[in-house]
């Protein structure tokens, strides 16, 4: 079982994909995603289950970091909330797309960067502790930062409640964070035994939601002539390039803006589909960015670490790292 829970985790990208298709061809199979089991609303459950999930691979040692480093958090975290909500909302204007698919696509630059940015980091050789701090902090702001930068954007041209917005984040990330890291803090054992599993069940809970998502908006997705996945293409690598410009500009070592890079360029977009779905109900498009934005940015990431580990970081780490030896001797 813990070897096909590593293969699920390791292969996510291709297996996101792969639900994604499922969506367009079998709908039918995966409509029940969006709905109600037992009147509790499934996407919304799954949703909880990775923020747990999330929750136990957590410390309180983390959040040292935000003292023994604010200047690097902060920088990650206005980073976080100013470039992809900026990025979303001028692609948006830019590609003149209607309100739905601009409050989803607006969603997604609001929300939290998601967990899948600090195995990216780990795979791209940057610095792992910045990225699961900057994740950690943002995701505790967000149920104030992400309907706040919402309203500011979108608020005046298409309603929803923002307040709404702030519990449903509570709900569906505060809350089950806590749970996690009370298991991690109070039942070790049970949360290190968990940790081999629950990661593949995220994977596998994200590519239901992608395939749910896809499926109950199938036949607009296919009028919409794949201008939604350009946005998001766009959207995704313009985070990689400015997020890593922005660490390098404030001085931060390689390691640095190839954590900051990731974690700008990839978000919590699980989140963003369940809160589309939960606040714009009369626009069922406005939940696809964030489906799409779900498989794309696990396959981008795998790619941007492959670039990092064989190109850029042979070239410009080793030099970096001797010239920091050289200003101490």
């Amino acid at each position: 079982m813990k070897t096909l829970c590593h293969l699920i985790g390791k292969y996510f990208g291709i297996i996101a994909v792969v639900f994604l298709i499922l969506g367009m061809v079998t709908p039918d199979n995966f409509k029940w995603v969006v709905g109600n089991l037992g009147g509790i609303p499934v996407l919304s459950t799954l949703l909880g289950v990775i923020m747990f999930g999330m929750g136990t691979t957590l410390n309180l040692r983390d959040f040292a970091l935000v003292l023994k480093r604010p200047i690097d958090v902060f920088v990650g975290v206005c980073a976080q909330y100013l470039i992809m909500p900026s990025i979303a909302f001028l692609l948006s204007m830019a590609f003149n797309l209607d309100p739905a698919l601009t409050a989803g696509v607006v969603l997604v630059g609001t929300c939290p960067g998601g967990t899948s940015s600090n195995v990216i980091t780990f795979m791209s050789k940057g610095d792992l502790a910045l990225s699961v701090t900057m994740t950690s902090v943002s995701t505790l702001l967000s149920p104030i930062l992400t309907p706040l930068i919402t309203y500011q954007l979108i608020g005046q041209k298409i309603a929803f409640d923002p307040m709404g917005m702030f519990w449903s984040i509570v709900q569906i990330v505060i809350i089950p964070i806590c749970l996690g890291l009370a298991v991690k803090s109070f039942l070790p054992s049970l949360a290190e035994n968990a940790t081999e599993y629950l990661p593949a069940v995220s994977a596998i809970a994200i590519s239901l939601i992608i395939a749910g998502v896809i499926a109950v908006s199938r036949n607009n997705i296919l009028q919409t002539s794949g201008v939604i996945l350009l946005v998001v293409i766009i959207h995704n690598c313009l985070g990689y390039l400015l997020g890593f410009i922005l660490a390098r500009i404030t001085g931060m070592s390689w390691k640095k803006a190839i954590a900051l890079s990731v974690e700008v360029g990839m978000q919590n977009s699980g989140l963003a589909t369940g809160l589309a779905k939960a606040h714009f109900t009369a626009m069922p498009m406005a939940t696809v960015p964030g489906a799409i934005f779900s498989a794309w940015h696990n396959i981008s990431g795998a790619l941007l670490a492959w670039v990092f580990v064989n190109f850029l970081n042979p070239k410009y780490a080793p030099a970096e790292e001797g010239e920091a030896e050289l200003a101490k001797s």
